[in-house]
C-alpha cells in the first residue's frame, strides 16, 4: 500500500497568496489560522489535482490574486507521490487565452495534458468543507454532484459522459423551446442521451455497490450509514439489462417531447436522480438528523470512500477536511484522527485552534497561516 502525498506545493498569484512554497513530508498536514487567513485557499489549490473546478467550483478568473496584475496569471505546481509514483504537475491560467474566455493549462512531467481527466491517473482527492454541512438535507443537485465525484474515482470516463449527456439535453431543450420538431435531429440527441444516461446510472450503481462494502468498517463513534441512488433509471437497472434500459429511456424521451417543450425542462433522466443517505443506528433519513449528525454521516461516507479507493488502487487518497472540527466533540475528533492515521495517507485538515488536533501531536505536520503567510509550528 502506497500513500499519495504532496512533497512540494508552489503557488503564485493564487487567491490571497502572492507566492507560496511548501516542502512537506508524507504525514498528515494541519493548517491552523484565523478565518480568512488562507487555509481554505491552500486546500482549494490541492483540490485542483482532481478533474473539475475544485472544492469551491470556482471559475479560472476567480483563482487569481486580485492584488497582482492579470498579465501575471496564477499558477500551481505540485511534486506528488501519486498512484504511479513520483510526478510533477503544473497548472494555471493559459496566458495566451483571453480574459473573456480563459483556459486552464495542465502539464504533467512537463508535457501538456489533453484533458483534466489525466489527473485521475495520478491522484485521488476527496474533501469535506463547511459549505457541505447541509449537503445531506438540501439540494438534490448538490448531492448528485457529490455522488458523481465519488463515482468518478472508480470510472474516469464518468464525468465525460455526464458532460455529453448534459450538452445533448441542453440542445434538445433548445429545439423543443423553439418548436423545431426535427425528428431526425431530436432522435440523434435522444439516442445520445439514452446511451450516456444509462452508462451514468450504471456507474452510480457500481459505486453504491462498492461503497456499501466499506461503510461501517469500524466506524465507531461515527454513525452507521446506508446509501442508495434514488433515480428511475438506476432502479430500473437493478432488475433489467442495459440495452432494455437504454431503449426504454429513449422511448420515454420521445414520448415526453410535448410535455418537455411546455415545461421547459427535461422531465425524466439521470439529471433528476438523488443520493439518499440513511442513519442506520437511528433508522432515520439524513435530512431529518441534526446538523452535527449530518456532519458525522458525511465524514463516515468520506472515510468509506478513502478505504474503497485504498483497496482498489492500493494507494491512499489525499483527503481535505476544511474546518472539520466544527460540530465534532472531543471523542469524534480523536476518532477521526485515529482513522486518518490508520489509513496512512496524507490528510490535510484546517482549523482555527491547534488544540482541536491534539490527537495528531507528533504525528502530523503543523503549519500556522496568517495573512497568506505560512510557517511551521
Amino acid at each position: 500500500m502506497t500513500a499519495q502525498a504532496i512533497h512540494r506545493l508552489h503557488l503564485e498569484a493564487f487567491r490571497n497568496y502572492d507566492f507560496l512554497n511548501l516542502e512537506l513530508g508524507a504525514a498528515p498536514v494541519i493548517l491552523v489560522g484565523e478565518n480568512g487567513a488562507g487555509k481554505t485557499n491552500v486546500l482549494e489549490a490541492i483540490s485542483l489535482l482532481s478533474p473539475g473546478r475544485g472544492l469551491r467550483r470556482a471559475a479560472i478568473a476567480e483563482l487569481h490574486n486580485t492584488h497582482i496584475p492579470p498579465e501575471k496569471p496564477w499558477s500551481a505546481f505540485f511534486e506528488l507521490h501519486g498512484k504511479q509514483g513520483s510526478v510533477n504537475i503544473g497548472m494555471g491560467r493559459d496566458p495566451e487565452s483571453s480574459l473573456e474566455k480563459e483556459r486552464r493549462l495542465l502539464r504533467i512531467d512537463g508535457k501538456t495534458a489533453k484533458s483534466q481527466t489525466a489527473l485521475a491517473d495520478h491522484a485521488n482527492v476527496i474533501w469535506v468543507t463547511p459549505e457541505m454541512d447541509r449537503l445531506l438535507a438540501e439540494s438534490a443537485g448538490e448531492r448528485r454532484r457529490f455522488a458523481d465525484r465519488l463515482a468518478f474515482a472508480l470510472d474516469s470516463t464518468h464525468s465525460t459522459r455526464i458532460n455529453r449527456y448534459e450538452e445533448a439535453m441542453r440542445s434538445r431543450a433548445r429545439l423543443l423551446r423553439d418548436n423545431m420538431m426535427d425528428d431526425a435531429w431530436l432522435n440523434a440527441l435522444e439516442t445520445s442521451m439514452a446511451h450516456d444516461g444509462i452508462a451514468i446510472a450504471a456507474a452510480r450503481n457500481d459505486w453504491v455497490t462498492h461503497i456499501c462494502h466499506h461503510l461501517n468498517d469500524d466506524p465507531h463513534p461515527f454513525p452507521r450509514v446506508f446509501v442508495t441512488i434514488n433515480g428511475f433509471l438506476e432502479k430500473y437497472l437493478e432488475t433489467h439489462d442495459a440495452l432494455d434500459a437504454e431503449q426504454l429511456f429513449k422511448t420515454m424521451l420521445k414520448q415526453n417531447r410535448e410535455t418537455d417543450a411546455a415545461s421547459g425542462t427535461t422531465t425524466t433522466g439521470t439529471h433528476r436522480s438523488d443520493l439518499e443517505v440513511h442513519h442506520v443506528t437511528k433508522d432515520m433519513p439524513a435530512h431529518l438528523c441534526s446538523t452535527g449528525e449530518q456532519k458525522a454521516l458525511l465524514i463516515s461516507l468520506v472515510l468509506a470512500q478513502a478505504r474503497l479507493l485504498s483497496s482498489i488502487h492500493q494507494s491512499t487518497p489525499l483527503i481535505l477536511l476544511d474546518d472539520i472540527t466544527a460540530h465534532l466533540d472531543e471523542m469524534r475528533r480523536d476518532a477521526l484522527a485515529q482513522q486518518l492515521l490508520a489509513l496512512g495517507g496524507q490528510a490535510w485538515l484546517s482549523g482555527t485552534d491547534d488544540s482541536f488536533f491534539t490527537a495528531f501531536k507528533q504525528k502530523a505536520q503543523f503549519l500556522s497561516i496568517e495573512n497568506g503567510r505560512i510557517k511551521n509550528t
